[in-house]
């Protein structure tokens, strides 16, 4: 393993390293480096960034294979300016080939006093990460490096990797996205926030392909610590589709929620 972050630079274009590695193909990246990149491309999209926005929503779609050990692009744009809200967006190249976009939409930061009972949905909490099992697996990829072998720990507070079906499980990084550069908090949970069909899949990987193409990334507000938590299901349909839900957490408690489409195929 020689490099120490998700993505090298390339003068102006990042090549992805083995430690972006995904499982269905060592050829291809996982979609939580993908997914992280992405967040860090649109909290930087501002020539002149204007303090204080949060990323609400974080929209990523897959669209095509995106390659390991090889130069990209990054193709930044706001879409719609503005002083409350605003839509920020990124397109990730392969030469002439999109392999990945993402749209932001981001909500000025600002203090709100809010009520003592203004949060009334009842939300179980997630056992801290301390009180987590590590498990390590090197599912699919044998003794590769990859992203999920590498690049992220998992302890989980719920269920395990081993078992089929929903978990509670905290993640974080283990190298930065890009090298030199501190993760921010959206960057960690858009990487965690990939993993929720693989953590909580119960179709056997040797008879079945079940890949995200999407991932989608709710937040109340910015996110805290180095650990993201998971309470995450997968739900199948007869028609080739599915579907993973997660219940996002920092070290403050609930976050926000993600969702990713899946296609389910046999092998």
């Amino acid at each position: 393993m020689s490099s120490s972050a998700l993505f090298d630079r390339d003068g102006d274009r990042y090549v992805a390293t083995e430690l972006s590695r995904g499982p269905w193909d060592e050829r291809h990246c996982h979609g939580g480096p993908v997914s992280a990149l992405l967040a860090r491309a649109v909290e930087h999209a501002d020539e002149r960034p204007e303090p204080g926005w949060q990323v609400s929503r974080l929209t990523i779609e897959l669209t095509r294979p995106v390659p390991v050990l090889r130069p990209m692009t990054l193709s930044v744009t706001v879409e719609r300016p503005g002083r409350k809200v605003s839509l920020a967006a990124a397109v990730l190249l392969d030469g002439d080939t999109e392999v990945a976009r993402v749209r932001a939409l981001r909500i000025r930061h600002e203090e709100v006093s809010l009520p003592a009972d203004a949060n009334r949905a009842v939300d179980h909490p997630l056992p801290p990460a301390s009180s987590g099992v590590r498990e390590r697996v090197a599912w699919a990829v044998g003794d590769r490096v990859a992203f999920h072998t590498h690049g992220a720990e998992h302890r989980f507070v719920e269920g395990s990797w081993a078992d089929p079906g929903p978990v509670g499980v905290w993640i974080r990084l283990l190298h930065p996205v890009v090298d030199g550069e501190e993760p921010s908090g959206l960057q960690r949970v858009a990487a965690a926030a990939d993993f929720g069909n693989g953590v909580s899949g119960s179709l056997p990987y040797e008879q079945f392909v079940y890949i995200n193409p999407d991932l989608t990334v709710h937040l109340s507000r910015p996110p805290e610590g180095e650990w993201v938590g998971m309470r995450t299901a997968s739900y199948y349909g007869h028609a080739g589709a599915g579907l993973a839900e997660s219940a996002l957490f920092d070290s403050a408690g609930r976050l926000g929620r993600s969702c990713q489409s899946l296609f389910v195929d046999p092998r």
